[in-house]
């Protein structure tokens, strides 16, 4: 691994929860196939980097405090 990304930017992590999301969903009597199964841990990814996103703008407008070296 060359670099380190965030939780919410592993498809692992997000495949991981929709796994159990979607074993839960079985329990109650539905189906979701690996295929949309996969489909849906790309669409997480891509969501939770585009919130990712707006955190970080929402952070640097609400700062109270520059940025800059000494």
């Amino acid at each position: 691994m060359d670099g380190i990304k965030q939780w919410y930017q592993s498809k692992a992590v997000w495949g991981g929860v929709i796994a159990i999301i979607a074993s839960l969903v079985q329990l109650m009597g539905y189906h979701i196939s690996q295929d949309l199964q996969g489909d849906l841990a790309d669409q997480a990814v891509t969501l939770a980097g585009a919130i990712g996103g707006l955190v970080a703008i929402w952070g640097r407008i609400a700062a109270t405090h520059g940025i800059g070296g000494k």
